[in-house]
């Protein structure tokens, strides 16, 4: 996919990814925490936050750093930074400042973090080891990458299966190995080798289980349609009627998250950190 394309992707995906932010933050929360520890982050650092979405994990970088430090929110949607900026204005945070540029393409001074993080995005890179090469210049040496992605389809259920409805109507397959996509990066070893091949040392991972709960299968199907831009984009090019029979599965296919108590789905994330070497 061209670079245009993606932007546009995203653009399109972040009025809902910022609608739906407190809830994706709080399902996230425990993976945002060790990413951060694991990250190194302490009061006083500079820390890129890269494909930072609508920034809530920004906020909470930024909050760590405090006053003395500085934190870079980037991402290829110029509307997502705009929800960075109002939220750490909204927050008083006055140490966060935003950057938009695509991961491989970021123009900053060399060793110029102490650190870098990105949640839920290396996964959907269309070039993870240009991204990675781009951080490593970027960041201090011996400082800490960290990052978090999706496991497999087998524990994030939730996920996978809207996924793989909405390619059959589209008619599309799925990504082939080493291609962007939601569980790209998280089978056993392949985190731990993008790592090591792009010349980061002691990598770090630590898996956690996840569940995201919400009131009813029909508001995941909203938080899904409005704020997920990969599953958006699959049927972005389908007909109308197609489109509609694809979510009308997933919303049936959802409902089987359904409790007495209301929607519950269990995910799996990894949390990966490697040093960049001296």
């Amino acid at each position: 996919m061209r670079q245009a394309d993606i932007r546009k992707q995203w653009e399109g995906a972040a009025p809902g990814w910022a609608k739906w932010e407190t809830t994706v933050a709080s399902w996230i929360e425990p993976a945002t925490t060790a990413m951060l520890a694991m990250a190194n982050i302490v009061p006083g650092n500079r820390v890129l936050d890269l494909a930072s979405g609508a920034g809530s994990q920004t906020l909470s970088a930024a909050r760590k750093v405090g006053a003395q430090g500085h934190v870079v929110a980037n991402d290829i949607s110029e509307t997502m930074l705009q929800h960075v900026r109002e939220s750490a204005r909204t927050a008083g945070l006055n140490n966060v400042s935003t950057l938009a540029s695509a991961a491989e393409d970021l123009d900053v001074d060399s060793g110029s973090f102490d650190a870098a993080i990105c949640r839920l995005g290396l996964m959907l890179f269309a070039e993870p080891a240009n991204a990675l090469a781009a951080v490593r210049r970027a960041v201090k040496p011996g400082g800490k990458v960290a990052v978090v992605v999706f496991t497999t389809p087998v524990t994030n259920a939730f996920m996978a299966n809207p996924m793989q409805i909405l390619l059959r109507y589209a008619g599309k397959a799925p990504p082939s190995p080493g291609q962007p996509g939601i569980f790209s990066l998280g089978a056993p070893g392949v985190i731990e080798r993008l790592f090591t091949d792009c010349g980061y040392v002691g990598v770090e991972q630590r898996t956690l289980a996840l569940r995201l709960r919400m009131p009813s299968a029909a508001q995941a199907l909203e938080l899904m349609r409005e704020a997920f831009g990969a599953y958006r984009a699959v049927v972005s090019d389908a007909t109308e009627p197609v489109r509609v029979a694809a979510w009308a599965e997933v919303a049936k296919m959802l409902e089987t998250f359904e409790t007495a108590t209301g929607f519950e789905a269990p995910a799996e994330v990894l949390v990966a950190a490697a040093t960049n070497p001296a």
